[in-house]
């Protein structure tokens, strides 16, 4: 490392305090947002202030990809539940309590928002996919 400087990118959680928390790698961070789903997930998480059920994410997830019914819902809840959380949790973006089933952002807001726009910006570019 010359002059102290990293050439290693990577994304520190400012709520880690420094007690060794691993930060998030750009890799990471790029799987994370490679997905219509999670990133819609995180958008509506990014404007909570405490946590919230999953299944109002899933309500917002649904609402937000079009036509929603019951059955889209839960259908939504449970890929939410046993693929994209898992994904979020494991690198540190989300936390989730199994117990109360709430979910809440696992760091600070301003470490998501400009890739969530950055991923809002390039969807008017590329279209949408899910």
């Amino acid at each position: 490392m010359k002059y102290g400087v990293s050439m290693k990118p990577e994304t520190r959680n400012p709520n880690d305090g420094g007690d060794g928390t691993p930060a998030i790698t750009p890799t990471e961070l790029f799987r994370a947002f490679s997905s219509d789903r999670r990133q819609r997930a995180l958008d509506y998480l990014a404007a909570k202030p405490a946590a919230i059920p999953l299944g109002d994410v899933a309500e917002f997830v649904a609402l937000e990809e079009g036509e929603p019914s019951y059955d889209r819902y839960e259908r939504i809840l449970v890929d939410l539940y046993h693929n994209h959380l898992p994904q979020l949790t494991d690198v540190g973006l989300v936390a989730y309590d199994a117990e109360t089933e709430l979910v809440s952002l696992a760091i600070d807001r301003a470490v998501v928002a400009p890739y969530l726009r950055l991923a809002d910006s390039s969807e008017s570019v590329a279209g949408p996919d899910r």
